[in-house]
This record gives structure tokens, C-alpha cells and sequence, in this order.
């Protein structure tokens, strides 16, 4: 729960009464449970899981091919999609340690199991066998963000490095690609759905797939983990500047998003670092009951105390790595990659 700046003279007392108020509801201010702030639904599953409750509607699983974990988690029905706070579809993730490294032969190996796994989701997508490829299909791409913000930018440098054909393409039996930058509301005034909703209906795709930055919970998954989703986007949801979505009901043909956590908020590094502290605090005899009552409190009370602590100071507040804008550029290569070998074959 966020305090008001006002809250002035009354903040220490409002700061008390919200903790009691925290502690007599078990962890959830006002009797709703308080939500971590990720776009990524692995970590949501693992909030939900390390909550003890495994709920009905969700599948999971998980496999590894090489050096990189791929888990997908299917939301089935409207129950899983309130556990999980995301809509119903398919959420796959690539969790690849060292993309940050200048390892060309591994970031080839993470372009094509990307490729694999959109060209599955985009065959289920357009109910299309992956035999049949995708000969005359137009692919809209869409990079979004800001290019001037580097932990925003992926989407636009992606574009940057997709080869579209849409004015080239003369033979029926290749895939068509264009591609588009629509900017953000700041610069152009506009909904990004507004846009594309313009261009789809001049330039009739058959399907868009939306690249876009995210936060995460964890700060190990900035910049080593792909989203691929067949749920569509939602702009600025990453950093709570919530736009119009950008999903088949509202653009009219099948959405697949792209995504790569590059920010993490503040509030959750400092629970990290809480959990650390009290684990340290019970090794010490003198200092062992502190340490429990802190492991007490739960994740969602820790997270909670965080935020009405933090939020008034520094309000919200992301962390993005220092080598951000190398690992921006180097995953645009990748992900593009992984679009050309998806629909192209190479």
C-alpha cells in the first residue's frame, strides 16, 4: 500500500497502525493480497507456489535442452488466471545464464530454440501445422519502448535489426515481414493499440508479434530470461504505466509477445536483502531472535513493510544493471535472430 507524500506529521503513527493492520490479516493490508510487482508468470507460479497453494486451471512444467531451463506454464481456465494474476494462454520461458557473455555459438543456440518455440506457438496460433511452414503469411512486428531510455529500448532495437520484406517479397511462397516502432504516448500522443489498429487494417497481417522490456522479481533474471507468450502485451505494464493491451480481442488477429525483464523494483531487491539479513541474524547466538521474527513475517508482510517504508522516500523506484546497454544490444540480435529462424528458416 502506497502512503500518500502528505502523510507528513501522522507518518510514523499511520506507518504503525498499517503494520498491526498488516499482521492481523496475515501478511495482506485490508484483507487483499499484496502482489509482487513481475511480468514474467514463472515467478508468478513461485509466489503462488511458495504461498503453499497450487491451484487448479495451472499446468507446469519444465525441461532443459543444453545450457538452457525452459519452463512453460499454461493458464487453462478463469481459476488459474486469478491465482496467477495473468490471462488465460501459454507463458513459456528461456532461462539462459549467460546471455550477458559475448559468447556468439551460445546466443546462436538460444536464437534457434527461440525460433522453435515461436514458430510452435505461431503454427497454434494461425492452426497451421508445422510442416506446412508459413508461405504467403504477413508477420506484423512491433517494437515497443522507448529508444531513449536503454532498459526500454529492446523492442526498438530489435526492430532495428529485423529484416522485413513486405516491399520485396514477390514470391507467394515466402513468408511476408514488416515491421514497426510506434513510439510511446509521451512522444506521439497516441495509444500504441491505436496505432496498430491503423495498420492492420491497411496492411492486413495475420499475426503481430510484440517485443517489448520487463520487470522481474529477481534480479538474476534481468537480462538472462525470454517470455514468449501467445497472451498479447500490455504496454508500460512493466514500470505500472498501464496502456490499452495489445491482444487478439483488441487487435483482431493472434498477438504473440516477446519479452526480457530489464528492471527490477526496489522493494523486492530490499526483501532479497532482508532475507539475507535475517538468515545471517539466526546464525548468531545473540542475535537469533531478531533474525526469526523477521523469517515470520512472511514474504508478503516483508514486501508489504518494504513498500510503505520505501514508496514515501524514493517512490517507485527500478534498478537496472550497469552493462544494460550491452546486454540490450546483444539480446536484439538474438531475438531478431530468433524471428528470422522462426519464419524463415535461417
Amino acid at each position: 500500500m502506497k502512503m500518500e507524500r502528505g502523510a507528513g506529521r501522522r507518518s510514523g503513527r499511520r506507518r504503525t497502525e498499517k503494520r498491526q493492520n498488516t499482521r492481523r490479516h496475515g501478511g495482506v493490508s485490508g484483507g487483499k493480497r499484496f502482489e509482487v510487482r513481475t511480468d514474467l508468470a514463472l515467478e508468478s507460479r513461485e509466489n503462488v507456489r511458495g504461498a503453499g497453494r497450487f491451484p487448479d486451471g495451472v499446468v507446469f512444467r519444465e525441461w532443459k535442452d543444453g545450457g538452457i531451463s525452459l519452463t512453460e506454464v499454461q493458464v487453462e481456465n478463469d481459476r488459474g488466471a486469478k491465482a496467477l494474476g495473468k490471462p488465460v494462454g501459454i507463458y513459456l520461458t528461456l532461462e539462459a545464464g549467460k546471455l550477458g557473455e559475448k559468447d556468439e555459438g551460445y546466443h546462436e543456440d538460444v536464437a534457434e530454440e527461440l525460433a522453435a518455440q515461436l514458430k510452435r506457438l505461431a503454427c497454434k496460433a494461425l492452426k497451421r501445422k508445422r510442416e506446412q511452414g508459413f508461405p504467403g503469411i504477413h508477420v506484423l512486428a512491433v517494437g515497443l519502448g522507448n529508444p531513449y531510455v536503454t532498459p526500454d529500448s529492446l523492442g526498438p532495437r530489435v526492430l532495428g535489426n529485423v529484416r522485413v520484406t513486405r516491399k520485396v517479397a514477390d514470391d507467394g511462397d515466402l513468408p511476408v515481414l514488416s515491421g514497426i516502432v510506434p513510439g510511446v504516448m509521451a512522444q506521439t500522443g497516441m495509444e500504441t493499440a491505436e496505432i496498430l489498429r491503423g495498420i492492420i487494417r491497411e496492411t492486413q497481417p495475420d499475426l503481430v508479434i510484440a517485443i517489448d522490456a520487463l520487470a522481474a522479481r529477481s534480479i538474476r533474471r534481468l537480462g538472462t530470461t525470454i517470455q514468449l507468450t501467445n497472451t498479447g502485451i500490455h504496454p508500460g505494464s512493466g514500470v505500472g504505466n498501464h496502456r490499452h493491451g495489445l491482444t487478439e480481442e483488441s487487435l483482431g488477429i493472434p498477438v504473440l509477445a516477446i519479452g526480457v525483464p530489464t528492471v527490477v523494483g526496489a522493494p523486492a531487491i530490499a526483501q532479497d536483502t532482508v532475507a539475507a539479513v535475517a538468515a545471517a541474524l539466526e546464525k548468531g547466538s545473540r542475535t537469533k531472535g531478531v533474525g526469526n521474527w523477521l523469517e515470520q513475517m512472511g514474504a508478503e508482510e516483508q514486501y508489504q513493510l518494504i513498500r510503505e517504508v520505501l514508496d514515501p522516500e524514493l517512490g517507485q523506484l527500478y534498478v537496472t544493471p550497469p552493462d544494460i546497454d550491452e546486454t540490450v544490444k546483444q539480446l536484439s540480435f538474438t531475438i531478431s535472430e530468433g524471428i528470422h529462424r522462426a519464419f524463415y528458416g535461417i
